[in-house]
């Protein structure tokens, strides 16, 4: 039996918001990762079942490693088809936003959907949510926006419409927003619904293999090369940094995704509670977080670099060099002390 965390009456706002149109857009945040792409395509497949009309629309482009999803091919990158994407999102009659709190998160796209007639959905499990939406549907406590929307689809007493490509979606954000399982996903329920989804008929081993052993030369290439050259190691702060500029990722032939899950290897050090690992965007500096235990990794992203997230896993930025930005994270962590 899994708890019933979303509110009676917000269910009744969604049924019949989703039961009143036809056409509906589903849009997920900037560089969209597992979650994102397992909320949005999970959520795609189930209103295909219920014989609605979606499109999925994201704001960049997502991780080749994520492409074998089922319905990732009919997905619209917005900054590739810009005037498709924005035809669509003016006649669409209702939208849904997954996977992040605040407008900013959709990049160029946010002015296309937020000046869209249709009502807005938000589902998310990031703290602080934006007042954007009609429906805003906001769990922190919950481990990734993909197991929300298994509640949802459940709760509107459609459990039997998730079909196995819908399953295979929705257990693929569950597993990357948790590091494999590995952080924010101690509680009972998890595993519960886990369990559903392999009567389904996922196969858990396979979608791993997919994610996470597919790596190409080069990205396996960069990786060896972040961590033997660019990792330090902060022994009296239980902490460690990898950085990587634009020079170095171009000079490993970098594809969007190849440094997924880098923040998370330095964990693996006797001793490490706290990883960061920065890197030189095209306009900014984007940084990870990852902590162990009860260290906060998002209360320093916030404080440090305007970021948030959750207690193990957050992300931030900075419009500094990367120089900045590193002195900045060796600067604050001095503060942080009293955590460890």
């Amino acid at each position: 039996m899994i708890s019933k965390i979303i509110a009676e009456e917000l269910i009744h706002k969604v049924k019949k918001s989703v039961d009143a149109v036809d056409k509906i857009v589903i849009v997920a945040h900037v560089a969209p990762d597992g979650d994102a792409m397992g909320s949005t395509l999970g959520l795609w497949h189930y209103l295909m079942t219920i014989e609605k009309e979606p499109v999925v629309i994201v704001p960049t482009a997502f991780a080749d490693f994520l492409k074998w999803m089922p319905g990732s091919d009919r997905v619209l990158v917005y900054a590739d088809k810009k005037e498709e994407c924005d035809k669509i999102l003016a006649e669409t009659e209702l939208i849904f936003t997954l996977d992040f709190n605040v407008e900013s998160r959709m990049a160029d796209l946010a002015p296309a959907v937020i000046n869209a007639s249709a009502p807005k959905i938000l589902i998310d499990h990031h703290l602080h949510p934006g007042d954007y939406a009609k429906i805003t549907i906001s769990h922190p406590e919950i481990s990734s926006t993909s197991e929300l929307i298994f509640r949802l689809i459940c709760r509107l007493g459609d459990f039997s419409k998730i079909n196995l490509a819908c399953a295979e979606c929705i257990y693929t954000g569950m597993m990357t927003d948790t590091g494999g399982f590995t952080y924010n996903s101690n509680k009972q329920e998890i595993y519960t619904i886990i369990s559903e989804l392999i009567k389904i008929g996922v196969d858990k081993d396979e979608i791993y293999r997919r994610v996470f052993n597919t790596y190409s030369a080069d990205r396996m290439k960069l990786m060896g090369y972040a961590l033997y050259k660019k990792m330090k190691v902060y022994p009296e702060y239980q902490a460690a940094l990898i950085t990587l500029t634009a020079k170095e990722l171009k000079k490993f032939n970098y594809q969007n995704g190849d440094t997924e899950g880098l923040v998370n290897m330095p964990l693996s050090i006797a001793g490490v509670v706290f990883s960061v690992f920065i890197r030189e965007d095209s306009d900014k500096i984007k940084v990870s977080l990852r902590s162990q235990g009860t260290f906060p990794a998002n209360k320093f992203s916030a404080d440090v670099f305007d970021g948030g997230g959750h207690l193990n896993a957050a992300g931030g930025e900075s419009c500094t060099t990367l120089e900045e930005a590193v002195a900045k994270f060796e600067e604050a962590l001095p503060d942080y002390k009293d955590f460890l």
